[in-house]
């Protein structure tokens, strides 16, 4: 069964539980097999706003890439997040990290996530629960290693 890797973010209410209620979603759309701990992290984008808890989790689903991408927005609205600018403040936002070995770029969809290796509060919770990209968080920047703290 193909696997996801899928980024969890908020900074609106209460960040961590939003978060937990996002894993826990993902059960909606496949079967969650690992979560990492959850991250505070600093905004990236605009600055301007409250710090994020972040998160990744590996979903084994029998969705197409596609599908996936229409049910996590569907569970991000079902969750409270409500449209706002890009990189905005956000009640829960998901993307897809990965989705096994797929190469994709369409309109709408890019696999694995264009900017993943360029950011450390995806990246980092990632490579927590899949070793492939331990090397690509070991190599990010000191500084943006250092925007990302786990909670306590």
């Amino acid at each position: 069964m193909p696997r996801a890797g899928i980024g969890l973010g908020s900074n609106l209410g209460d960040p961590a539980a939003n978060v937990r209620a996002g894993i826990d979603a993902l059960g909606e759309v496949g079967t969650v097999t690992a979560s990492s701990r959850l991250y505070r992290t600093k905004p990236w984008g605009r600055t301007d706003q409250p710090d994020f808890c972040n998160a990744a989790a590996i979903v084994e689903t029998e969705l197409s890439p596609r599908d996936l991408l229409q049910r996590i927005k569907e569970l991000e609205r079902t969750l409270g997040r409500k449209e706002s600018e890009r990189w905005g403040p956000r009640a829960i936002d998901f993307d897809i990290l990965f989705y096994d070995e797929l190469q994709l770029n369409e309109p709408g969809l890019q696999i694995p996530h264009p900017r993943l290796r360029e950011r450390a509060f995806a990246l980092v919770p990632l490579a927590e629960i899949d070793e492939r990209y331990a090397a690509d968080a070991a190599n990010l920047p000191a500084a943006e290693r250092a925007s990302v703290e786990a909670n306590p």
